[in-house]
């Protein structure tokens, strides 16, 4: 599936591979990082991501603005960055409906991709010694304590928390496993930005709506431009154990995605306003729900590792060290 950089061919695909981190995304739990690994293109995002530094600043200042995007990876970025934005805008309206009316196997089918995907990441790891193991264990604890802590239902209310909210959410973004949205959401502020980015395009403009997205922006650009470059410097000198930690991140976060939930909301109809529970396997009906559900999970499971044999190639250490090329 790999095409030569700087085709139209190219630019289709790195599209086509934004669609789909856009599309997991927009759905809490899943994060847009994993699809990144699935498709083998991570390593390339975050040292694309960490070259916003003196050396590119150093072009722009001298108006060497070819040697600048080719530094940066413009092209790569831009392509990706549309699939997107085309990926958010387009599969919000059919995630929501699956994650209300068809639940079970939508979640069913990211626990899927989400549990083979921990396979793949897993497969990267040079060589499993102690250390390894330790951060295994160390990161699935941590994402799965994370993702069942409550949800702040009494955010404070100013700009140095909104900053800070879009600092984080975008760290967990990249970082597969954990879901940026889902992060917002834990914060108690994904309902807050999220409406005022859908009033905003649809021409609700005020001077508070700016400030605070604008807040909420830099919080998001702060982190991300940092926080890649703390991950690169990981992958490069501590690549095997970096890894065993992202992938006891997705492991982890699998608590999420428990296919089988209760609404304790029914009465509400917006998503981002209901509040699911886990059920009992007492509670789980084998024909109609469970034995659907493993098959569901399974073919998800199959097309990743599909789709992850026909991908570039994955990470590796030596891959991150050249950042003359």
């Amino acid at each position: 599936m790999s095409a030569k950089d700087g085709t139209f061919t190219a630019d289709l695909l790195q599209v086509a591979r934004g669609f789909l981190m856009g599309g997991a995304d927009i759905i809490p739990g899943v994060s847009g990082g994993t699809v990144a690994l699935i498709l083998g293109i991570y390593e390339r995002l975050v040292r694309a991501i960490s070259r916003v530094d003196g050396t590119l600043f150093g072009f722009v200042r001298h108006g060497e603005w070819k040697q600048a995007a080719h530094y940066f990876d413009l092209r790569f970025l831009v392509t990706l960055g549309i699939g997107i934005g085309l990926g958010i805008i387009s599969l919000a309206g059919l995630m929501h409906f699956l994650l209300l009316e068809q639940r079970t196997f939508t979640l069913a089918a990211f626990y899927g991709l989400i549990a083979a995907s921990s396979w793949l990441v897993a497969c990267m790891v040079d060589r499993w010694r102690f250390l390894e193991w330790i951060c295994l264990i160390a990161g699935g604890l941590f994402a799965f304590w994370l993702v069942g802590l409550p949800i702040l239902h009494t955010p404070p209310d100013n700009s140095a928390y909104v900053f800070f909210c879009g600092a984080v959410a975008i760290c967990a973004m990249i970082l597969p496993g954990i879901s940026g949205a889902f992060i917002l959401l834990l914060l108690g502020k994904y309902v807050e930005i999220t409406g005022l980015i859908k009033g905003l395009l649809h021409g609700e403009i005020s001077i508070s709506i700016l400030i605070t997205i604008s807040v909420f922006a830099l919080g998001c650009l702060t982190g991300l431009l940092t926080f890649s470059k703390l991950l690169k410097w990981l992958l490069t000198h501590y690549f095997s154990v970096t890894m065993a930690m992202l992938c006891g991140f997705m492991i982890g976060s699998l608590r999420k995605l428990f296919p089988f939930q209760n609404d304790l909301t029914p009465e509400i109809t917006e998503l981002k306003h209901k509040i699911y529970t886990n059920r009992n396997f007492a509670e789980i009906d084998l024909q109609t729900e469970l034995i659907p559900a493993v098959v569901i999970a399974i073919l998800a499971a199959a097309f990743v590792l599909v789709l992850s044999r026909l991908s570039e190639a994955k990470p590796h250490p030596e891959t991150l060290e050249n950042d003359e090329e």
